[in-house]
């Protein structure tokens, strides 16, 4: 395959100078097509959704070199707000000692820039495909990002049979952490309605208080599991309480409670939902919940070897495989492949100075490439 000489490095300072605080656009996608292009990939880039969530910029892009197996590699060119307070400025990529700054440098365009640095690496005449399934939403509410992209590889009949998910899942080095799944979440909206009045008069009023107390402490006392081989057990939190009430003298018409449970796979956004609803109904409460995703587990195998072999083969780490941390598109993508998580050290992600080791970056790409060889291989 035709390849530049841009190395890894070189290709993480062009994306890093691209500002692309979520939803990501424009400039950092037009980038990524300038180096995917002369890879050899049909690149598409498409646009989606409308406010709030939307629009949303995503890519997709494919190259097939005969008949083989179909290799996916999914990430996100959006980032968090840099905030206030870095040592340089967070979208002019500065090597500092060992280590490259940028906003993104580990979330995630370091691991882009090193598969695409992998690509070069690779046979011209290694067999199948590779595509990137690449989003400008998944930091955001990440309604029309890999969701999106899931639409349009099938309209084009494009289906991995593996994917890696190229978020920072490194804890003390690199390779030390694999994602091998996630825990699912769901976040609901308690309101108990009452009867506003004044708190000399209670007869005359309904405090709807104590009764959200009563559903909240019930909440708190349910054990929902003690974890699973793979997952530590499911927790519900709860979040916020509010009554709104400024009045020292009144007794207040409503009050309202959020509460966050992230799960493990022996439970359903949808089971949770109506186990919640039962309790808060006791007490006349109404619920209002979104998932934002299941829980999935790719079973430890021929996939996560694969991944655990090749970071070994470079950095000689022994590697953990775990199911811990928040969620991530992986969790919409393993609904058709199986998928495995691994990139760099998550120690800076969303923070002030956020950077990457540049020895990492070139570890990373030769990990990376090995991996894509073995799996079409």
């Amino acid at each position: 395959m035709t390849s530049t000489n841009d190395d890894v490095v070189a290709l993480a300072r062009r994306l890093l100078a691209c500002p692309s605080v979520t939803p990501a656009t424009g400039e950092v996608f037009a980038a990524l097509e300038a180096m995917l292009v002369p890879r050899g990939f049909t690149v598409d880039r498409f646009t989606v959704g409308e406010a709030p969530d939307g629009p949303v910029e995503n890519l997709l892009a494919w190259r097939t070199t005969g008949a083989g197996p179909h290799f996916a590699f999914a990430g996100h060119l959006d980032v968090v707000p840099p905030g206030a307070g870095w040592t340089s400025d967070p979208f002019a990529p500065e090597i500092r000692g060992d280590l490259l700054y940028g906003r993104g440098a580990v979330d995630m365009k370091g691991s882009i820039a090193a598969f695409v640095a992998a690509l070069d690496a690779l046979p011209d005449d290694l067999p199948g495909t590779i595509s990137l399934i690449i989003t400008g939403d998944e930091e955001g509410p990440a309604v029309y990002g890999t969701l999106a992209l899931m639409d349009r590889m099938q309209a084009r009949d494009l289906r991995p049979d593996l994917c890696l998910v190229g978020e920072p899942t490194s804890s003390a080095r690199l390779g030390d952490v694999v994602k091998i799944g996630r825990r699912g979440s769901v976040n609901m909206w308690i309101r108990v309605a009452g009867s506003q009045g004044h708190v000399a008069y209670p007869h005359l009023a309904d405090n709807p208080i104590p009764k959200l107390v009563r559903i909240l402490t019930a909440i708190e006392a349910e054990v929902l599991d003690e974890g699973t081989d793979w997952f530590q057990p499911s927790n519900i939190e709860i979040t916020d309480l509010e009554v709104g009430n400024v009045a020292h003298n009144v007794i207040p018409g409503a009050a309202t409670a959020r509460i966050s449970i992230r799960f493990n796979d022996q439970h359903s956004g949808a089971a949770l939902i109506e186990r919640i609803k039962g309790l808060a109904a006791t007490e006349g409460g109404i619920v209002e919940a979104k998932i934002s995703g299941e829980s999935f587990l790719t079973a430890p195998g021929a996939f996560s070897d694969l991944v655990r072999d090749a970071i070994r083969d470079v950095t000689g780490v022994e590697t953990e495989l775990s199911t811990t941390g928040g969620t991530s598109d992986a969790r919409f993508l393993s609904r058709i492949c199986p998928v495995v998580e691994f990139g760099l050290n998550n120690a800076t992600m969303h923070k002030l100075d956020e950077a990457v080791a540049v020895q990492d970056l070139h570890d990373l790409t030769r990990i990376y490439a090995l991996v894509v060889a073995r799996a079409l291989g």
